[in-house]
């Protein structure tokens, strides 16, 4: 049963005793372990920042200081704290509170966060704005579970120098991501957990951005807190505090396995009788499942083949061959750009390569596809995990725009399977090509399925359904084809006047024209990705007798889909079953 507590608004902590916060830390700890089990949501980064986020809150004033949180998956006490303890058992529903800061949420969201290392460059830009309003102090800005892995925040801590705001920075030094944190800061942190004696390397490091250092302290000890973050706002220039914390701490089983933590499902509990004792002819697997067997298949054929994900292995499904092979697969960090950047390294050496980024990563890393990949035509496979709705994360990790943004770039081939043999046959025919291949799938679970194909060619449309007296074409790619057979069998009378195609390729080097088999009154194309430069739009360019079809096309809409269930937003997107069996009724009541 869920805690029955009621938080005090920011700044009621102001006067509060050490003993007092600690009591107020120990209940929202519990209050936050009970709603995310049952609800859902992110849960090991939130444990650990609790005493951080109520001593941040007894020092200074929301209302006036902002307050930002890279990484924002790690922002839940502090949206408890400033007034939304109870829509905290909506977060990422559909219409509840997000499980980001988001800024059309709360005034106490000074900035939108749900990508890495943002923080230092948006608190300078706060910084700016704000230098002449005496008003305003500090600008807080709080950094870690791996955002000091990403290149931005060095960036902007090389500008820090120069501009010398009053600016109070918290490095969360927790040593993880998602996954243990990788590269050179990391590896001088482990050394002084280790050895106390090297915090004057840690020191140097950020006292030559321009920082003054304080550090590192207990981020579980309110009274070291309270007093180390009384002493940064005092002091007119750049401030770091450094804290250790434990990611998951208080929940034993989140401290021990930080990473299968970092994120909560809701609970689920079943009496032994409700359980079903037949086993499934085909189970469920999840697509990251089929990425990391199929890598591993290809890994150990090809020794000269290797992997690169930045700081995803785990959830991206590349962790196995990097633990069977760690010469060859790499966790770069949450470098998005150097990924993409090594890889073409890599190919331009001669080796096969693979990247595992997730859609909405991807866009982080566009110049370098273009200019150091694409541009010198350098044969990498990029399998774009979390393509289209992801669901509960919403707009800062729906992959709406891969396909808009990739559809434009010459000599590339652009493939999305919707069955787990198709990925599979994906990847080990893009291997054997001599140029960029993407391949996008989304999130979530299919039917288990491993058959590789002999000759496997996914350039030519796959014939679903056929009708004589097709009057209307429908064309899908990636899993909104599976949405079009689950149409196809819950009103199959409706497809009597309809031709169905599935587009395993959305492009390749030699598209030029698609010439269809007949002519058809109507095209309707379906895709879980932007309908403006998406996948029906192109088609739309590329069909032989354009002038005499007239195309519809159903996908996510010219904004920012909200959170919320998969099928939630497919429905409020438009392209549900039951949306796709209403357009095919409209319109062959039209023909």
């Amino acid at each position: 049963m869920t805690p029955a507590i009621e938080f005090l608004p920011p700044h009621d902590l102001k006067n509060k005793t050490v003993e007092e916060l600690n009591k107020i830390a120990t209940e929202l700890r519990d209050y936050l372990i009970h709603v995310i089990l049952e609800n859902g949501g992110h849960f090991a980064a939130n444990l650990g920042v609790i005493e951080l986020t109520v001593s941040l809150l007894s020092v200074i004033d929301p209302n006036t200081s902002p307050v930002i949180w890279d990484v924002g998956h790690q922002s839940y006490p502090y949206k408890i704290l400033t007034g939304r303890h109870e829509e905290l058992k909506t977060i990422r529903n559909q219409n509840g509170i997000s499980g980001f800061p988001k800024r059309s949420e709360s005034k106490f969201d000074w900035f939108g966060t749900g990508h890495s290392s943002t923080a230092l460059s948006a608190a300078l830009g706060f910084a700016e704005a704000m230098k002449r309003d005496t008003t305003i102090y500090p600008v807080v800005a709080i950094i870690g579970d791996g955002a000091l892995t990403g290149g931005m925040a060095y960036e902007a801590m090389n500008n820090m120098i120069d501009l010398n705001y009053p600016l109070l920075v918290v490095f969360n030094d927790n040593q993880m991501g998602i996954d243990p944190n990788t590269g050179a800061l990391n590896k001088h942190l482990i050394d002084l957990h280790l050895n106390t004696e090297q915090s004057n390397k840690i020191q140097s490091f950020f006292e030559w951005f321009g920082f003054e250092y304080n550090g590192p302290i207990d981020g579980h000890n309110i009274q070291q807190l309270q007093s180390a973050l009384n002493n940064a706002i005092n002091i007119n220039k750049p401030q770091l505090i450094h804290i250790r914390t434990i990611k998951g701490k208080g929940y034993e089983a989140a401290e021990k396995e930080q990473t299968r933590w970092h994120s909560a499902a809701k609970f689920i509990k079943l009496n032994p009788s409700d359980l079903n004792p037949t086993t499934p002819s085909i189970r469920k697997i999840k697509w990251q499942e089929v990425f990391a067997k199929t890598l591993l298949k290809l890994a150990d054929t090809n020794p000269e083949l290797r992997g690169i994900t930045p700081a995803m292995p785990s959830s991206c499904g590349m962790l196995p061959a990097m633990e069977k092979y760690p010469d060859r697969f790499f966790d770069v960090g949450i470098s998005e750009q150097h990924a993409v950047t090594f890889a073409a390294g890599i190919a331009a050496g001669g080796k096969k390569v693979i990247v595992n980024i997730y859609s909405t990563f991807l866009q982080r890393a566009y110049d370098q596809i273009i200019h150091d990949v694409i541009l010198q035509n350098l044969p990498i496979l990029f399998c774009i995990d979390r393509a289209g709705l992801v669901g509960e994360d919403g707009p800062t990790h729906h992959g709406t725009y891969d396909m808009s943004f990739l559809l434009p770039l010459p000599n590339v081939s652009i493939l999305a399977p919707y069955r787990a043999d198709e990925l599979e046959n994906m990847m080990h025919w893009a291997l054997l090509q001599d140029h960029p291949v993407f391949i996008r799938y989304p999130r979530g679970e299919i039917n288990e399925q491993s058959i590789l194909t002999e000759n496997y060619n996914p350039t030519v449309p796959v014939p679903i359904h056929s009708s004589e007296k097709a009057k209307l074409i429908l064309c899908s790619t990636g899993i909104t084809t599976q949405l079009v057979l689950d149409a196809l069998t819950e009103s199959p009378t409706l497809f009597q006047e309809v031709d169905v195609l599935h587009f395993p390729t959305v492009k390749t080097p030699n598209s030029s024209k698609f010439s269809p088999s007949r002519d058809y009154q109507f095209c309707l194309t379906i895709e879980d990705g932007s309908i403006i430069g998406g996948f029906g739009q192109y088609l739309k360019n590329i069909w032989e007798n354009e002038s005499t079809t007239k195309f519809h096309h159903l996908g996510i809409q010219n904004h920012f889909p909200s959170h919320g269930s998969i099928n939630e937003l497919q429905k409020e997107e438009g392209f549900d079953v039951k949306s796709i069996l209403a357009k095919l009724s409209q319109l062959l009541s039209n023909s």
